[in-house]
């Protein structure tokens, strides 16, 4: 489940009362007489002043020019970057690392980079071995359709309209990304959804469930595919999907000989069998799955040794693919038993690369951070001297604290905090250079951030909190506290995007608390499973802790404090208002208030046997002990309640179901429901209008100014 975030317009209200919604009215006021007073007597110079502030905000987001990969060359000489360039779309920029020339962009030949009515996108993009060619994916040939492109690459020669010449390697029809070389420089591998009609994952919004329905219908399965650019020719190289057809695969990397794969893969839908895939091995011509690993959890960035006999990879309780933390495991590229190296770190590794067959480098969360660290695999021992921790939230745009290194050391990132917009920085680790300046205008429109840590239970918990824009500690402020996805995943520093998120309150003068608590990442792998079966319970007295850390040391009104979130964090927002009165208002995103209904309803439920170590239908006390629902009658919170109506992770259901039983019980609450939106909203009216809405909320409720 992952955090990300719109109300129903007149249009889909009619579309409810339609379908039989006798109390859709609902979707719109709050039931209650005190509520419709409260807003009735609200101050429109107050709501003009709020939706100005938004506004600001939104206009200063809206600026925000997001790199979204870095990669150096392998021979350390030139960092290229993708960044969108305003009306044209994203495009791949080349800057050399020696100074010796000027950043440059490759475009696909024949369009130019000023041509807006061609607005494309540019991604993805790999270098060759030999640091001579760059393959990428733009749909600026075949709009809306990405294709394979390959393009020469000198640094040397001066930009010319058009950029590097280029040329097109697919003629394909479905999702594609991920692109890899083969280490010979003879092949280029990809993740390929023949015919896709969403891309793959269970953030975007699901297909509607029309006619017979069965796994098969729903399933789109990814492969891997192959394109051999020894035997191209001058025409279109031969491609292969060399991955077979009953198998869904999430992650590949090249064996060091380029003649064989080590995937993770697991039977369709792919959505929802992550939870439960296995590690396999394949030659890549003609050649047959052979698993060597059913792992007892999540498993994720396989990477092979240098020398070929071995394979690392990141194994533990992850509740999402592509947000990866855990231990460091290694087992033969033949198979056996897994060798766990990090067994008991208190961090948690994300991501990994070989540097020799003695040397693995990984970048893990550690209390709110990132940090990049060298270890010895065989014998476990750490090189300390190698570490490098960042203030900030690092990665190149591939995965979750991934970063890209040339054969020298050098790397390139994308950095970004609470204070810094995101950009690009390449060179030694220790020694980094800001390459790129898109953001150098902006300044943040919310308050400080500060890193807390405060004890629970035995627990060492760590949460950000942003204070007040305007802060005086001499006045009293209130409290929200802002509860992220997962639960597997961290609260690390970034730069905010134009959407839902805690900056908002911050810069409507409201302290916005950011917990990890039990369950995130950041702490080791024995706090990331310590909310096993036990949902909405330790980790909800984590955050209260956190909370009374907060108002012991600062001035919060204890009678002002909000909670909210996405998707888990939904969950622990509709679970906390009915074990505690502490909250004053409430807003619940994505969220899920019935554990046993929801794992018949989602398209993912094959995560949750890991959470609750058994199915509903075989354990269903387990589920009923930290649904919501079953304490419906303890909830007096005003509660506004936002989902998309096509969201496989956490579907409308529950969300109706939650709003039916506040309504019952005579708590102010509000549904907002967004057409066509997935678990990850992707229209940007939709996004604000939650931010919007929000606001409004927590202000009628717990206002940040008290009259």
């Amino acid at each position: 489940m992952m955090p990300t975030l719109r109300s129903i317009s007149s249009s889909s209200f009619r579309a409810f009362a339609a379908a039989g919604t006798c109390a859709a009215l609902g979707l719109f006021v709050s039931l209650s007489t005190t509520s419709l007073v409260a807003q009735t007597a609200a101050s429109n110079d107050a709501n003009s002043a709020q939706k100005q502030v938004v506004a600001n905000l939104l206009d200063t987001l809206g600026k925000t020019h997001s790199p979204r990969q870095a990669e150096i060359s392998p021979d350390g000489s030139t960092v290229a970057w993708v960044a969108a360039m305003g009306k044209i779309g994203s495009r791949i920029h080349l800057t050399p690392l020696g100074g010796m020339a000027s950043t440059q962009m490759i475009a696909v030949h024949g369009i130019a980079d000023t041509d807006a009515a061609r607005k494309c996108s540019e991604s993805d993009v790999a270098w060759s071995p030999d640091s001579k060619q760059i393959a990428f994916l733009s749909d600026c040939a075949t709009p809306g359709q990405s294709q394979v492109f390959l393009a020469n690459v000198d640094p040397a020669q001066p930009y010319t309209r058009g950029g590097p010449a280029t040329r097109q390697l697919t003629t394909l029809k479905g999702f594609v990304h991920s692109i890899a070389w083969s280490p010979d420089g003879k092949q280029i591998g990809f993740l390929f959804v023949e015919n896709a009609t969403r891309p793959a994952g269970a953030l975007a919004a699901m297909k509607p469930a029309i006619g017979v329905i069965s796994a098969g219908t729903m399933a789109e399965i990814q492969r891997v595919a192959v394109i051999d650019i020894a035997g191209s020719g001058t025409g279109n190289p031969p491609l292969a999907q060399v991955t077979p057809p009953d198998l869904h695969v999430y992650e590949f990397s090249w064996s060091p000989n380029s003649k064989d794969l080590a995937y993770v893969a697991a039977a369709p839908p792919g959505e929802d069998n992550w939870w439960v895939a296995q590690l396999y091995t394949q030659t890549v011509a003609n050649g047959m799955p052979h698993s060597i690993l059913k792992p007892t959890m999540q498993i994720a960035v396989p990477r092979w040794s240098p020398n070929g006999k071995q394979i690392a990879f990141i194994g533990g309780l992850m509740s999402d693919q592509g947000a990866t933390g855990g231990d460091i495991y290694l087992i033969s590229s033949k198979g056996g038993v897994a060798k766990d190296i990090t067994p008991g770190r208190k961090a948690s590794p994300a991501w990994m690369h070989w540097i020799k067959d003695d040397q693995l480098g990984f970048t893990e969360g550690i209390d709110g951070e990132a940090r990049y660290s060298v270890l010895n695999p065989q014998t476990g021992v750490e090189d300390k001297s190698a570490r490098v921790t960042f203030p900030e939230s690092i990665g190149d745009g591939r995965m979750e604290l991934s970063l890209s290194f040339a054969k020298n050391g050098s790397a390139a990132l994308i950095e970004t905090g609470f204070t810094q917009p995101p950009e690009v920085w390449a060179g030694p680790l220790k020694n980094l250079t800001q390459i790129t300046h898109l953001n150098g205008a902006l300044q943040p429109d919310w308050g400080k951030s500060e890193s807390l840590t405060w004890t629970n239970e035995g627990f060492r918990v760590q949460g950000w909190l942003l204070y007040p824009k305007n802060y005086d500690p001499r006045k009293k402020y209130p409290l929200v506290v802002y509860v992220h996805g997962g639960p597997a995943s961290e609260v690390l520093p970034r730069w905010p995007y134009a959407g839902y998120g805690p900056v908002a309150f911050s810069t409507l003068d409201y302290f916005v608390l950011m917990p990890n608590p039990r369950g995130s990442y950041g702490e080791g792998e024995a706090f990331t499973r310590a909310n096993r079966k036990d949902f909405g319970y330790g980790d909800l007295r984590d955050i209260l802790a956190g909370v009374d850390t907060v108002t012991k040391k600062l001035p919060v009104d204890p009678t002002r404090v909000g909670i909210t979130g996405w998707s888990y964090g939904g969950f622990m927002t509709m679970f906390a208002i009915t074990q505690t009165h502490r909250f004053r208002a409430a807003v619940a995103g994505a969220g899920l208030s019935d554990w046993k209904s929801y794992y018949g309803e989602n398209s993912i439920d094959q995560w949750m046997v890991p959470y609750f170590g058994a199915s509903v239908y075989d354990n269903p006390a387990v589920y009923a002990k930290s649904s919501a629902i079953n304490f419906i009658k303890n909830a007096k919170t005003p509660t506004l309640i936002v989902v998309g109506d096509r969201d496989g992770e956490c579907p409308a259901p529950q969300s109706f179901e939650f709003w039916h039983a506040l309504r019952a019980m005579h708590v102010p609450v509000k549904l907002v429901v967004y057409a066509n939106e997935g678990h990850g909203f992707s229209n940007p009216n939709d996004r604000r209008d939650v931010l919007e809405r929000a606001l409004e909320w927590f202000q009628q409720y717990m206002p940040a100014t008290q009259p």
